[in-house]
């Protein structure tokens, strides 16, 4: 890990120091293994960013798993001492039992139709995973596993092929934004793993014959490696917007580099490491295990320091070379902050700033034709459609969700500037549940027309926003769609660099669908 940090600090101390300085509070937080806690408190999303990504984002997952490493043993010998004659079977149910508090407090945290990053990175709700690894450990040890099974064989192999089946399964069919995930989709996917493992560690079930195929153990020794330099390299290499997928050539050269790096980092680093060969002695100053383990301590936390430092110096060049003068807002400074957690509202002159309040103008707080409300589309487009829609009214807000509308709605209807006419452009930011959408719909009411403005987003969830729209007006008979994706086919001129927000043109061809479908 301190290998890779040394060469992305490098690479973009090099090529893009100014990034370089925007993800130094990462950098820290990943030495430190609290990625995690870092993403969590600077909320940042692992699935609604519209800024570059960040080269290390995934080592939160690490920071989650060497957190268990630090606090399990210490929990064990706790349940050692404290439960009176410590058997296997009690000391397996209370790991289950704190797996169960984990996996409850992820259910109860999570909000369907909201962003779900906070309980997806904790550790307090990701711990169920690894403590249903545990708690499987301590009643079926591998040793156990490792010799000619008499009996037994056959029921090892069915759960091992039920389980893989149903890995299978849900790596097919499920989205991650199912709320099903965050009420028992995960604690699902962490038993049929475990079922898998058991199965796997018996070298004569046919389980783990299938997964001792050769290249798979290939794969298998230097994942640790593969995990570390993937998403860098994806990144790095992304000439594109990273959230865009790439050409199926450009995917087999990076994948070829991730296997190529993984490859000599096992041979040159990983190994020697765990072979004791990397810091080993001339003979005559040989002393002992203790010294080996010193001198490796030592070094590693040498290394450590280097990389602080590094980092830090780098940064601080990053940051001097910034224009000292310069004090216009840009969407690309936007997006390269880590711990933002808006969209990009385009299009700003010069020190214009973006409008996150209600656009009601005095002069037409009385009109009750044309409501729009939306998200920084919708800020971006304000302009135009005030020009093409006399007395409209314009709610946008930077980085809005659909579940914040209803608020907005019943904040309109009691001042009675609620049109007749009601446009929700929103899902630019992530997906939202039909239950979400029926609710803000009837906040709305029936006696309104509704348009919906279906996205046009490089991101996972656009398709399933689009359905969602398409599926409600379908469903409602005073909603109508507006097939933004469809018009903006092909139309990449019109759009800024992060493939949502508009330019000028794009703006006024917005403006100009709205109001033509509204007549």
């Amino acid at each position: 890990m301190l290998l890779m940090l040394l060469v992305v600090t490098v690479y973009l101390t090099i090529t893009q120091p100014g990034r370089l300085s925007d993800i130094r509070g990462e950098l820290m937080s990943a030495l430190s293994y609290t990625s995690n806690w870092y993403l969590i408190f600077r909320q940042v999303s692992y699935f609604e960013s519209f800024g570059p990504l960040s080269p290390i984002g995934h080592l939160w997952s690490l920071a989650v798993e060497e957190q268990f490493y630090l606090l399990w043993p210490l929990f064990l010998w706790g349940m050692i001492c404290l439960i009176p004659f410590p058997t296997r079977g009690k000391l397996a149910v209370a790991t289950l039992a704190v797996a169960v508090v984990s996996f409850t407090a992820m259910a109860i945290m999570y909000e369907p139709g909201s962003d779900p990053s906070r309980v997806y990175y904790g550790t307090d709700t990701r711990a169920f995973g690894l403590l249903i690894g545990a708690g499987f450990a301590i009643v079926i040890p591998s040793r156990k596993l490792a010799v000619p099974l008499r009996k037994g064989s056959v029921t090892l192999d069915a759960f091992g092929a039920v389980g893989f089946c149903i890995l299978l399964m849900m790596i097919a069919s499920t989205d991650k934004y199912d709320d099903s995930l965050y009420r028992g989709g995960l604690l699902v996917l962490s038993v049929t793993s475990g079922l898998v493992i058991i199965a796997a560690a018996s070298p004569f079930s046919r389980m783990g014959k299938l997964l001792s195929w050769k290249p798979l153990r290939w794969i298998g020794v230097r994942s640790y490696g593969i995990y570390l330099w993937h998403y860098p390299v994806h990144v790095l290499m992304s000439t594109k917007n990273s959230y865009e997928e790439q050409g199926f050539l450009y995917q087999v050269i990076q994948l070829t580099i991730i296997f190529i790096l993984s490859a000599l980092s096992y041979r040159y680093l990983e190994k020697p490491i765990r072979n004791g060969k990397l810091f080993k002695f001339k003979e005559k100053e040989k002393k002992g295990m203790k010294s080996k383990m010193k001198k490796g301590i030592r070094t590693i936390t040498l290394s450590a320091i280097f990389m602080i430092v590094l980092i830090c110096a780098a940064c601080e060049g990053a940051a001097n070379k910034q224009p000292a003068d310069s004090t216009e807002p840009t969407t690309e400074a936007a997006a390269n902050d880590p711990g933002s957690t808006s969209d990009l509202t385009p299009s700003l002159t010069p020190g214009e700033t973006p409008d996150t309040t209600p656009s009601i103008a005095p002069e037409k707080q009385g009109a009750v034709g044309v409501t729009a409300i939306g998200d920084s589309v919708m800020v971006g487009v304000k302009a135009d459609l005030e020009k093409l829609i006399p007395g409209i009214v314009v709610d946008g807000k930077v980085s809005r969700q659909l579940s914040d509308a209803i608020d907005v709605v019943n904040a309109l209807k009691s001042e009675n500037k609620l049109g007749h006419a009601v446009v929700i452009e929103l899902g630019t930011n992530g997906p939202f549940t039909s239950n979400k959408l029926d609710a803000l719909l009837a906040a709305i009411g029936d006696d309104k027309q509704v348009y919906l403005v279906n996205t046009r987003v490089p991101r996972e969830w656009q398709d399933t926003v689009n359905k969602t729209l398409a599926k409600a007006a379908d469903e409602h008979s005073n909603v109508k769609l507006i097939d933004w994706h469809a018009f903006s086919e092909g139309k990449s001129d019109w759009f800024t660099k992060d493939g949502v927000h508009l330019q000028t043109n794009g703006a006024e061809s917005y403006a100009e669908l709205i109001a033509d479908t509204i007549g």
